[in-house]
């Protein structure tokens, strides 16, 4: 949803939501679904520049950002490796100021 009145002071708020969703072919194994909140307010300067303040991951979920399927390997682990699911945890609660420019 974003709101951009006539007036300089505009906003808005993202959700971004993936369900559960195969990681290999089969469907034998799954990711867990993930949602994120973020965020932003802003101050309109002229029609080509805005400051803006974002905030990302709104109330800190601890979810991943991306899951893979694969045999990995680690020190002491089996020569044939282990299946399993590797993820890239989303970014913690963080926030960022800015300034943009429209050309």
């Amino acid at each position: 949803m974003t709101v951009e009145p006539r007036q300089p002071i505009f906003g808005s708020v993202r959700m971004r939501h993936f369900g559960p969703r195969p990681l290999i072919e089969d469907a034998s194994v799954s990711s867990k679904s993930t949602t994120l909140w973020n965020g932003e307010i802003g101050y309109r300067l002229s029609n080509k520049a805005r400051i803006v303040f974002e905030m990302f991951n709104l109330f800190d979920s601890k979810v991943s950002d991306i899951d893979y399927f694969y045999t990995s390997r680690l020190p002491g682990e089996a020569l044939d490796g282990v299946d399993d699911v590797h993820t890239h945890p989303a970014l913690p609660r963080s926030a960022r100021v800015g300034l943009r420019l429209s050309f």
